[in-house]
């Protein structure tokens, strides 16, 4: 658990990357990070919202990089990498607003009822094809356990029904921040 300022630290680390990349400059801060929290690694999702529609997402279930360093990375990544987007523009960023997900390790299951909606995200992989919903997902559509499933195989170009049919399913809980909580 991130206690406040370790929350504000990655915002603002998050905010200042996506600053920097969008004023055309190369180079990210290096910022001076005294938290053990925040140099341990690990897998981290950064979503950026623009009047309450997802305007980029991006992340990794893993990394051995500094948890700042992999938010710092991901915050860039979703404003102008993400290929469901056009890249953020320097005049979009004031209505741009942050939200972090901090992951546990993924765990693979054999049961779906271990799913809890709120609780869990879902990564589901078969063959070359996967898809990851992060737990708010669920919350914020209003999904059952069987949709949620369903929409994370679509995510994945999978048929819906996939998650029944031999694709592996994986479980991860986050710890969810954005700008409007922890201001």
């Amino acid at each position: 658990m991130l206690n406040t300022a370790e929350k504000k630290t990655l915002l603002k680390i998050a905010r200042e990357a996506i600053e920097t990349k969008a004023g055309g400059k190369l180079r990210l801060l290096n910022p001076a990070i005294e938290s053990d929290a925040l140099k341990r690694g690990s897998g981290a999702f950064v979503s950026l919202h623009s009047n309450g529609r997802l305007r980029g997402c991006i992340g990794v279930f893993a990394s051995k990089a500094p948890l700042w360093k992999t938010i710092q990375e991901n915050a860039v990544a979703a404003a102008f990498r993400d290929p469901r987007f056009s890249p953020v523009e320097k005049q979009e960023l004031q209505g741009i607003e942050i939200e972090i997900s901090v992951l546990t390790p993924l765990r693979q299951i054999t049961d779906v009822n271990e799913i809890e909606i709120g609780r869990h995200g879902i990564f589901i992989k078969q063959g070359p094809r996967a898809g990851v919903l992060l737990p708010q997902v669920a919350v914020e559509h209003d999904f059952d356990r069987d949709t949620f499933l369903a929409e994370t195989c679509l995510k994945a170009d999978l048929p819906e029904d996939a998650w029944q049919k031999g694709a592996d399913i994986y479980i991860f809980e986050a710890e969810i921040f954005g700008e409007k909580e922890v201001s």
